[in-house]
C-alpha cells in the first residue's frame, strides 16, 4: 500500500511564522490535491517544549543559525517555534485535515531535534511512524512538506533506510536555504539514497 507523508505543514513554518519557509503556503493546495488519490495519509508535527535545546534562545551569547554540540550532536541553532500548545505549532490553516489518519509529533525530548519525522537525529529513539505504516502494510511511501532541506529530507531518508519505496514530491515541498544550494543538494543526497523525484501532476493525473 501506498502512503502520502506530510512533513511540518504548520503555521510557525508558513509566511509571517517563526521559522517561515519561503513560499511555504504555496505547498498547501497542492498537498489538499494530493491527498484524494492516496488510501492513507499520515502527517508530522514539530512539537518542542519551550526549553527545547535547538533554540537559540536558551543558548545565551549564541547566534541564530549558529551551530554547536547538544549532547554530542551537531546543532543548528533556531528561533523559537512550533511549542507545545501555542498557535504556532498548528497544522496550517488551509490544510485538510479529514484525511489525515495521524498526527506524530517530533522533537518532543529537549536535549535532541528531531527533523526526521521518523527518528530523533541521533536515531536513538523511533517517534513510531515507521512502525505504524508497517503495520498498515505500507510499502510505498511520498513524501512532502516542509522544508525541502531539513524534515522532508531526513524524512525521505529514514524512510528509505527502513525498506520503504521511498518518492519526494518536489513541488509540493519547499526548502530554507540557509545556504544558496541547500535544496539542490538535499534533493540529489535523496536521489543518490534511492529516492524518486515527482510532481504532484504525476500522481493526480491518474
Amino acid at each position: 500500500m501506498k502512503a502520502l507523508i506530510l512533513v511540518d505543514i504548520q503555521t510557525d513554518f508558513l509566511p509571517g511564522g517563526a521559522l517561515a519557509v519561503p513560499n511555504g503556503d504555496a505547498i498547501i493546495p497542492i498537498a489538499n490535491r494530493l491527498q484524494a488519490v492516496f488510501p492513507l495519509v499520515v502527517a508530522t508535527q514539530d512539537w518542542h517544549p519551550v526549553n527545547h535545546g535547538s533554540f537559540a534562545a536558551n543558548h545565551p551569547g549564541k547566534t541564530l543559525f549558529e551551530q554547536i554540540d547538544l549532547n554530542g550532536l551537531t546543532q543548528t541553532l533556531w528561533p523559537v517555534h512550533c511549542v507545545q500548545k501555542t498557535p504556532g505549532a498548528e497544522l496550517a490553516p488551509g490544510l485538510e485535515q479529514e484525511r489525515i489518519a495521524k498526527i506524530f509529533p517530533k522533537g518532543t525530548d529537549a536535549g535532541i531535534d528531531s527533523y526526521s519525522g521518523l527518528f530523533d537525529n541521533g536515531h536513538r529513539k523511533s517517534t513510531g511512524l515507521g512502525e505504524w505504516l508497517k503495520a498498515k502494510g505500507v510499502t510505498e511511501v511520498f513524501v512532502c512538506g516542509l522544508a525541502t532541506d531539513y524534515c522532508v529530507k531526513f524524512t525521505a531518508l529514514d524512510a528509505a533506510e527502513l525498506g520503504f519505496k521511498t518518492h519526494f514530491i518536489e513541488d509540493a515541498s519547499r526548502g530554507v536555504n540557509l545556504q544558496p544550494n541547500d535544496v539542490k543538494n538535499s534533493v540529489a543526497e535523496m536521489n543518490r539514497a534511492g529516492i524518486t523525484t515527482v510532481q504532484s501532476a504525476d500522481l493526480l493525473k491518474s
